[in-house]
């Protein structure tokens, strides 16, 4: 053989192998599901004929693809990826699949599939049913809305202790009206005006401007009163400030509330000197800028803290406070007596709990949409409100407070669940009863207001 004839030979066979390895890979294409290449002819067409027999078996008759099937309306789950994966050939190399396990893996698919469905359109019902729940709220708060501004505002004197708007404040005040249904509710009885609010503000910016320069205070009015004191005050509004809501991240330094919140406070200690500024103002103050403008915050916030209990609270009235435990305790035991004997047994006192939930209205220790749903009612019926609040969230977890030893239950109390479902709180705190041996809140306050000043009378002791 001629040595052209041998290179023309080996020429062939190399082009042999080639097209040998070409057709090869190309056999091999139906198992790379998620590259680029398609899937061989046959493979495709298997694939169609089990899709096609599965919706056969379903009871769906296969129809041509339509663009509205992107919206999934009647939630079909077609995992092809799987189909094909389980049901390809093996390759030409291996040994072909015995019937037994094609015939499993089909029913695995199946099953995966009818799973996969199940799952799917749960959670459609799911969404759907939470849209529903929606769309009936703002439904609902939109007639509330139109309720409040057309009948009940206008006319506010005469209705607002009608039966009608009692239900419609008991079901929460839409945002939109609530500032203005607080202000109404809290009243003015100490007649401050905007004029009043700018003057403080005034006086309090030159106190800071004077306290930063280190010069002396000399306002005549704050005589009585330290340097120490006044500078405490000062310093603790602006600590206050940056830890008050601060998941909201608006009344930190820099955010869009920080100076409106400052005002208000700064301004309430020129206003009421004596009182100055006690930890917890803070939140009660940011709560009323969320839903009123400053001047109208400072108004509502002077009258809502010269309230009776609320000044009990923050002037630190020992014996007064005392008091209000003492009535708080005579309706714990008549509502709750398991779990009252528990907290005596365990010695655990009101006072433990109730301060940081009565100094902040609850606005710190609830999530903030349910803590303005009890200032909702707590305007209407006054600070009884806020002890039937306290026995309502007991009632609420009892089970789970018997079971607790002390520093479980100041922990818990403390510390209360961020994800308090607002009808359940409510749900609990209307099963309370603020009634006992025929005598309401008031009447049992004042008759213990009574037993202590004859107290203090009788016994000289109890007068320091």
């Amino acid at each position: 053989m001629s040595v052209s004839s041998a290179l023309l030979l080996m020429d062939r066979n190399l082009l042999t192998r080639k097209q040998n390895a070409r057709l090869d890979k190309q056999n091999d294409l139906g198992w790379k599901l998620f590259g680029k290449m398609p899937l061989r002819e046959n493979a495709q067409k298997e694939s169609k004929k089990v899709q096609k027999e599965y919706e056969d078996q379903a009871g769906r008759a296969s129809r041509p693809p339509s663009p509205k099937q992107n919206v999934r309306k009647n939630l079909d789950f077609e995992p092809l990826s799987t189909t094909a994966l389980i049901l390809e050939d093996r390759p030409a190399n291996l040994p072909a699949k015995p019937a037994e396990e094609a015939q499993k893996h089909r029913q695995q698919y199946e099953e995966m599939v009818v799973q996969a469905k199940k799952r799917e359109l749960k959670e459609a019902q799911r969404r759907k049913k939470q849209l529903e729940e929606r769309c009936r709220q703002e439904e609902s708060i939109g007639n509330a809305v139109l309720t409040w501004n057309n009948e009940i505002l206008p006319n506010w004197e005469t209705m607002w202790c009608s039966r009608k708007v009692r239900d419609l404040w008991w079901q929460g005040i839409p945002p939109s009206v609530r500032g203005k249904v607080w202000s109404l509710a809290i009243g003015n009885e100490l007649n401050i005006t905007h004029e009043l609010f700018h003057i403080c503000l005034a006086r309090a910016k030159e106190r800071w401007r004077c306290f930063s320069a280190g010069g002396p205070d000399v306002d005549s009015e704050d005589a009585g009163f330290s340097a120490a004191d006044r500078e405490a005050s000062l310093e603790l509004i602006k600590l206050d400030i940056s830890r008050t809501f601060p998941n909201l991240c608006i009344f930190q330094q820099g955010g869009p509330y920080h100076d409106m919140l400052h005002s208000v406070l700064g301004a309430y200690t020129c206003y009421r000197p004596d009182v100055g500024y006690v930890q917890g103002m803070s939140f009660i103050a940011a709560v009323l800028i969320l839903n009123l403008d400053t001047a109208d915050a400072f108004i509502a916030f002077s009258n809502l803290l010269n309230k009776p209990c609320q000044m009990a609270f923050f002037r630190v009235d020992h014996g007064l406070m005392l008091t209000y435990f003492a009535a708080f305790e005579v309706f714990f035991e008549e509502n709750l007596p398991k779990l009252f004997t528990h907290f005596k047994k365990n010695s655990l006192t009101p006072d433990i709990y109730l301060i940081d939930w009565i100094f902040t209205l609850y606005s710190k220790s609830l999530p903030l949409d349910l803590a303005c749903r009890i200032w909702d009612v707590f305007c209407r019926d006054g600070e009884e409100f806020l002890f039937r609040t306290a026995l309502g969230i007991l009632r609420l977890f009892e089970d789970i407070l018997t079971r607790m030893d002390f520093i479980h239950v100041a922990q818990f109390l403390t510390r209360l669940p961020e994800d308090l479902p607002a009808d359940e709180v409510f749900a609990s705190i209307a099963a309370v009863q603020m009634q006992s041996r025929n005598k309401k809140w008031a009447q049992v306050l004042t008759a213990l207001q009574r037993d202590s000043r004859e107290m203090e009378k009788g016994s000289p002791s109890l007068r320091h």
